[in-house]
């Protein structure tokens, strides 16, 4: 399975997933463009500007599946 048919299922059952969840979950250094090519196939994805630690990260939420 590819990484954004594994990511866009992770997300597809609820789960957000911020770019650390995508290195440890599925190998992928590139978590933004993998949201952009799911975007790009029509799929809706919100993204949360989140904070820990002192440090900003993204957290992405499947909104809709392309039809």
């Amino acid at each position: 399975m590819s990484q954004n048919n594994e990511i866009l299922s992770y997300m597809a059952k609820g789960n957000a997933i911020t770019p650390m969840d995508a290195l440890k979950k599925f190998g992928c250094f590139r978590l933004a463009s993998r949201i952009n090519d799911l975007r790009n196939d029509g799929h809706k994805i919100h993204k949360v500007m989140k904070e820990r630690n002192g440090k900003r990260f993204a957290s992405y939420y499947l909104i809709e599946r392309a039809k």
